[in-house]
């Protein structure tokens, strides 16, 4: 590990000739996932290349952000001033822009591992250039193809926390720390290697691993003195969709365990439901009989999950720090917290010791089987906090300060009396372990102004820690992980259990693995650990409603032997285990009724059915008027809210947002063409009503006839929109 202080660079150019010096004119620079990636630094790494082809720059990277695009005027009177709002003057990655525009110059290329979903399916060069890997295999993918930059967004030292010369991480310690250890052996073996950090102060300064030297930075940009705003994506609507899927996920999570969680709406809606759960518990028990819920699974809800308040807690692991943890910790579900030594982990969750350090802490160790302190036991058992942090373990005796030395030894009750004065006075653990994080501007703020003993018990980790149970402290991430639930979103499912989550038919890519088969890997190794994959049952599709619980399909990003819990908002499909007569007979009972006959007669003609089955009447009822009327008493009394956790989007342009949805699903047909046409040849809907939201779009008062024909046309979906149930 380099121990020299960094290069500290003022000017962004200077720093690309400066690394151009170091590393020669063949470039593969490594950018992090989402936000802190140091875009103004990248940019300059970007124009330097394209002014000069003798340069080759290949660029690995992941979720290269983007404010929202329009593609008519329709939509830019709608994207326009959102984005200047939310976004303001946030600076576009170059490359992303030449990506766009298809004019990337033939000496660069950008190499993804996951893309923003959705975003990149008509684009030819970002999907012949796509990664698939596996989040844990990036790095080596990476390293495999020559990576020899690093550029990274970090946080410097906030006023008062006591942590000169080092420097955070923030939002990535995901890859980095990973590689952090590797550098002398490339350095070693000849590889020129250049780590440059760009200084940004509405970076939160995290903890955990994210916490490292300024000398494991070779060079270190000036933070510029107008600064740029970090990507924050609002927070949008939930449906009853997602809702209720939610729910009933939130019966699953079990007291005492371990939440991965994603972002976006579903899970927010997670975490609305697991909060419904603590803070109003009778309402959510009603909502839970309205659905259903408890009488079709009871023995799957009482084994793995539960009902009830949390009174232990969660410990959040999960690939992303979503803002949704940041809500359940200040709620008072996210307080499991977590140790840095197996035994002890075990102990305080198996209920005979409690984490008060004393005589009792180091008596329940004894009877864990820790008689004589190892180097590595008492470094750990130092950092959870048992031991003060000014004792040393020498030659197999505990040395204070003052120089008297102990016996490392609690066997007997005399040798734990006598490390009595060398106890700490309280345990240090952490709530939650992430790899990297991304969410709305509200977010970060909370995570700034965060006292820095909460902030550091959101512990930012390297990828392979999170995402993997292999590897060192293998035994710890076993202890910790106690009835882990790993929830994901997916976008399809077969008729034998296998997941479609990344990619179509064709090969097209939507969006990446990540690290989605990491945790349904680690759910089926760990033994208390459940997959949970969530989907809505169905999707607008070429101006017609698909199922997206389908027989078969040309992709499958988990395969059907890794199948665990997947759950609709009809319920909760339990396939671990299962054959495939039951696999496809659950399904049957969580898919919407409409595609149930044709998806029954694909399996039949596939030998997997007998011909006697009968779809259950209770599953004939999987409609979405049927689940509007279940839950609408719950909803009227609070429950299922639209925007949970609030949103920078306003109230005209959550209602715009429909109404567009609607008009461009109706534009896709010729029914639905149809259907418009009527429409607009109605009565004109009352103008008063419907006035604020035709301002936001400049559409008020309409001049000439394409924009009365246009304002005509998004009243009619504002009518329609509205009046639909969310």
């Amino acid at each position: 590990m380099r121990s020299a202080p960094p290069v500290r660079i003022a000017d962004p150019d200077a720093c690309v000739e400066t690394v151009l010096t170091r590393v020669g004119r063949r470039l593969v620079v490594g950018l992090p996932v989402g936000i802190g990636k140091p875009n103004l630094l990248a940019n300059a790494f970007v124009r330097r290349a394209a002014a000069d082809r003798s340069i080759r720059l290949t660029i690995v990277t992941a979720l290269s952000l983007k404010p929202p695009r329009w593609s008519s005027d329709l939509e830019r009177r709608y994207v326009e001033p959102l984005a200047r709002r939310v976004f303001g003057d946030y600076p576009e990655l170059e490359y992303v822009r030449m990506l766009e525009e298809r004019r990337l110059p033939a000496n660069i290329e950008v190499i993804e591992f996951y893309l923003e979903p959705g975003a990149w399916l008509g684009n030819d060069a970002m999907q012949q250039h796509y990664l698939s890997s596996n989040y844990t295999h990036v790095l080596r993918d990476a390293i495999g193809r020559g990576l020899n930059v690093l550029l990274q967004l970090v946080a410097p030292p906030p006023p008062l926390e006591p942590v000169a010369g080092m420097v955070s991480l923030g939002s990535n310690a995901d890859l980095t720390v990973d590689l952090l250890p590797q550098l002398e052996v490339l350095r070693a073996s000849g590889r020129p290697f250049t780590l440059v950090g760009q200084h940004h102060r509405e970076l939160p300064f995290m903890y955990g691993d994210a916490l490292v030297p300024e000398s494991c930075f070779d060079y270190l940009v000036d933070e510029p003195a107008s600064s740029f705003p970090l990507f924050a994506p609002p927070n949008l609507p939930i449906g009853l969709t997602d809702h209720a899927i939610a729910l009933n996920v939130s019966a699953l999570v079990r007291d005492g365990g371990t939440l991965q969680l994603g972002i976006g709406e579903l899970g927010d809606a997670i975490t609305s439901a697991i909060l419904l759960r603590h803070r109003e518990n009778p309402l959510y028990r009603e909502a839970l009989a309205a659905g259903g819920i408890l009488e079709r699974n009871p023995a799957l809800i009482a084994q793995e999950g539960g009902t009830e308040p949390f009174e232990r807690g969660l410990y959040g692991c999960s690939e992303m720090l979503a803002d949704g943890f940041v809500d359940l910790y200040r709620a008072g579900v996210l307080k499991r917290c977590v140790f840095p030594n197996a035994r002890l982990q075990r102990l305080l969750d198996d209920g005979p010791m409690h984490e008060s350090v004393g005589s009792a802490m180091l008596e329940g160790l004894a009877a864990g089987g820790l008689d004589r302190l190892s180097q590595q036991e008492f470094a750990e058992l130092r950092a959870a906090g048992v031991f003060r942090d000014d004792v040393c373990l020498v030659q197999g005796e505990l040395t204070a300060p003052d120089g008297s030395r102990v016996p490392a030894r609690l066997g007997t009750a005399n040798e734990r009396n006598a490390l009595a004065p060398l106890l700490g006075d309280r345990l240090r653990g952490v709530l939650a372990d992430a790899g990297f994080f991304l969410g709305p501007r509200s977010f970060y703020s909370q995570l700034r102004e965060m006292p820095v003993e909460e902030r550091r018990r959101f512990a930012m980790r390297g990828i392979a820690w999170v995402n993997d149970l292999g590897g060192p402290g293998a035994e710890l991430k076993a202890a910790q992980r106690r009835h882990a639930r790993f929830i994901n979103a997916t976008m399809m499912v077969t008729g034998l259990g296998a997941a479609v989550s990344d990619g179509l038919a064709d090969g097209r890519v939507v969006s990446g693995v990540g690290g989605q088969y990491n945790f349904v890997a680690m759910a089926h190794s760990l033994p208390e650990a459940r997959s949970i994959l969530c989907l809505r049952s169905t999707r607008q599709s070429q101006g017609g409603l698909t199922s997206n619980i389908v027989w078969s399909y040309g992709h499958a990003t988990i395969p059907r032997h890794l199948r665990d819990i997947v759950v609709t908002e009809y319920g909760i499909a339990d396939l671990r285990g299962r054959t495939d007569r039951e696999i496809v007979s659950a399904l049957v009972e969580v898919m919407d009724a409409r595609f149930q006959d044709s998806f029954v007669a694909d399996a039949m003609r596939g030998g997997k059915l007998p011909s006697g089955y009968r779809i259950p009447e209770t599953a004939r009822e999987n409609r979405s008027e049927r689940l509007r009327a279940r839950f609408a008493v719950a909803r009227e009394r609070g429950a299922f809210p639209e925007l949970p956790f609030g949103s920078d989007l306003t109230v005209e342009e959550i209602e715009l947002a429909r109404a567009l949805k609607w008009l461009k699903t109706a534009l896709s047909s010729w029914r639905g063409r149809i259907g418009l046409a009527r429409r607009l040849l109605a009565a004109a809907p009352s103008a008063a009503a419907l006035r604020p939201a035709l301002a936001r779009m400049a559409l008020a008062d309409a001049d000439g006839l394409p924009e009365r024909f246009t304002r005509r046309m998004v009243a009619a979906a504002l009518e329609k929109a509205g009046s639909e149930p969310v």
